[in-house]
């Protein structure tokens, strides 16, 4: 897949969180009806849509098995570079329990799909043999698990490079919606300069914050 599917879905991701949902429904039922169902069987249920290389859960992933089914028993790999990100229970320093919960939303198949296009552009920028994302939704608590990113090299540089990218892709191109409960209520997050700045660093533009 191209990344012109990241690039139609990036006028989506500059908005702010909160009207984000609202547009990308928008746009999928006027404009992209095409380029989803060529994307996907329009007859499997969306919350079953999946591939070996993506998947979105709102259960916890088993690191383990993860890498045991990545790997697969290939003898070229040399190297398993893995990245888990976890529920903060705060956002800056000296806050600490002032994150009770965070609530991820996605649109089903659209997300799949934009991350897949992220999987693809890894591929063709580095040296990898295998890439997997595991991204969980629902609600979730401090300490869970949210995504995982593993990737597979014949040696470790690459495999080192390529999950970092993915991880600067996914953290601010990816189509999720996070909303944190505090005990001053609850708000919507938007992406920071930071993201944006280490998206940069790939030669890639965004201007989410």
């Amino acid at each position: 897949m191209s990344l012109g599917f990241l690039e139609v879905f990036a006028a989506i991701a500059h908005a702010p969180a909160r009207a984000k949902m609202a547009m990308v429904k928008r746009v999928v039922s006027v404009n992209m009806a095409a380029m989803l169902a060529r994307c996907h069987n329009s007859t499997m249920p969306s919350d079953a849509i999946s591939s070996p290389r993506v998947r979105i859960q709102p259960q916890p992933f088993d690191v383990a098995q993860e890498i045991t089914a990545l790997q697969a028993g290939d003898p070229r790999v040399g190297a398993v570079c893995t990245f888990v990100g976890t529920v903060r229970d705060r956002n800056v320093p000296g806050a600490e329990g002032s994150v009770q919960t965070m609530e991820l939303e996605h649109y089903p198949g659209m997300t799949e799909k934009s991350i897949e296009a992220m999987v693809d552009a890894a591929f063709a920028r580095f040296d990898i043999l295998g890439a997997r994302v595991v991204h969980r939704v629902g609600l979730l608590y401090p300490t869970d698990g949210v995504v995982l990113v593993a990737v597979t090299s014949a040696h470790r540089g690459q495999s080192f490079q390529a999950c970092e990218f993915l991880m600067d892709y996914l953290k601010t191109q990816a189509p999720f919606w996070k909303k944190e409960q505090t005990a001053a209520g609850a708000h919507w997050v938007d992406a920071r300069v930071s993201d944006d700045e280490a998206l940069a660093r790939w030669g890639i533009e965004a201007r989410n914050a």
